[in-house]
């Protein structure tokens, strides 16, 4: 019998949500196309218009604002392309913590490009936003995200709207994922354009959606169709934006429940912490989402630590999961200041909707495991911190006490 196995990076992706899959199974069902006018394109376009008001909703933004796309990274290429197209942009500022999906797409303009520096703990430092903002002439466009996706800190987006507003700069927010983790509002953070993807917050994988300030000039970077009210050609994903809409409603509904994950989050590193006092929660003195936890310990490797939790039934990752296929230095930990021999120990945890108290448990148990082989590798004996006094680590089998 196959031992049960424990999920614990829902920040690469989370469970696909019951209702997102009845959703997604029962427009299946549907044959019409939704720019079709008989009955059956009529059905399916009802079906589309009502995810788009769901996820407008989560967003705290209006349907006609919801473009929807293929998923985060399609939302992030279209955004910077409007940029530059049409709304004037000649210049880009990106945060030294951005996912890379919108560092390359900013890169990929060709647009002069400066990088926002960030504080120990991964905080967009809005003092040198404002230096950047008057270093160079012609309008600008920011890109700074509301929350990481490796250390989950939350940045102070609605200062820094408004520290480009105020030098008539455009500001662009990655809100990947902070959606049904974090309350959104489009409308009050005053961003003019916002990202969202739909398998973060339990849709199918396939389906996201740029959010456009209404009035805001755009110019489609998907051409050839009418879809999208001429802004993004090409047949609609009937199936995932139906799914993207039954978890925009359910995680909406869901919030104040979410938001408890920090009490598994929190008991997790205090247990760490009681057996391995040199472990490091990475930007954990910032705000941070309620799910997440960036770990490390100067004795652990991440690639052998991911490999023996693996084996062990769990699963977590070493950062975005978009850069994987091998474990390489994070960058953004590199933005933090974080030491190389820190940073390659580093793992990120992340709890989500069907996280259970026993899976923090499980993980505490087997990341300890690999701490203590490390440190007897490294001719540390239990018990000894690294200095060589006695105390620092507890026996593993008090882990649950």
């Amino acid at each position: 019998m196959t031992a049960k196995r424990v999920y614990m990076d829902h920040n690469a992706t989370t469970t696909l949500r019951p209702e997102a899959r009845a959703a997604a199974l029962a427009a299946m069902e549907v044959p019409g196309n939704p720019s079709s006018v008989h009955a059956e394109g009529r059905a399916a376009r009802a079906i589309v218009e009502k995810a788009r008001a769901e996820v407008a909703r989560l967003a705290g933004a209006k349907p006609a604002e919801v473009i929807f796309t293929s998923g985060g990274t399609e939302a992030a290429r279209t955004a910077f392309h409007a940029a530059g197209a049409a709304q004037g942009v000649t210049r880009l500022i990106v945060s030294a913590v951005e996912h890379e999906a919108v560092l390359a797409s900013a890169t990929a303009t060709g647009l002069p490009l400066d990088i926002l520096p960030v504080d120990g703990e991964g905080r967009a430092d809005l003092a040198a936003l404002r230096a950047l903002l008057a270093a160079r002439p012609g309008k600008a466009l920011v890109a700074l995200m509301l929350a990481n996706n490796e250390t989950g800190v939350i940045q102070p987006v609605a200062e820094a709207v408004g520290i480009a507003h105020e030098a008539g700069a455009l500001f662009l927010c990655d809100a990947v994922q902070a959606a049904g983790k974090m309350p959104l509002d489009f409308a009050a953070l005053g961003a003019d354009m916002m990202l969202l993807g739909g398998h973060k917050i339990g849709a199918p994988m396939g389906v996201g959606a740029l959010i456009l300030r209404d009035g805001l000039p755009f110019a489609a970077l998907a051409v050839g169709g009418g879809q999208e009210a001429r802004r993004r050609a090409g047949s609609e994903n009937l199936v995932g934006i139906a799914g993207f809409g039954a978890a925009a409603r359910v995680a909406l509904d869901e919030l104040e429940t979410f938001a408890t994950l920090h009490l598994l989050r929190d008991e997790m590193e205090a247990k760490i912490a009681s057996h391995a006092p040199n472990a490091i929660f990475l930007g954990s003195s910032a705000e941070r989402l309620p799910n997440t936890s960036y770990i490390a310990a100067p004795e652990l490797d991440a690639e052998t630590l991911l490999m023996a939790l693996d084996l062990d039934g769990i699963a977590v990752s070493a950062g975005a999961a978009c850069s994987s296929g091998k474990v390489g230095r994070p960058r953004v930990l590199d933005a933090m200041g974080v030491s190389p021999d820190l940073a390659r120990a580093a793992v990120r945890v992340s709890f989500g909707w069907t996280s259970k108290p026993e899976d923090v448990d499980a993980f505490v148990k087997s990341w300890l495991r690999a701490y203590e082989r490390a440190r007897a590798k490294a001719g540390i004996g239990a018990g000894m911190n690294m200095s060589g006094n006695a105390g620092a680590s507890q026996p593993l089998a008090s882990v649950e006490s």
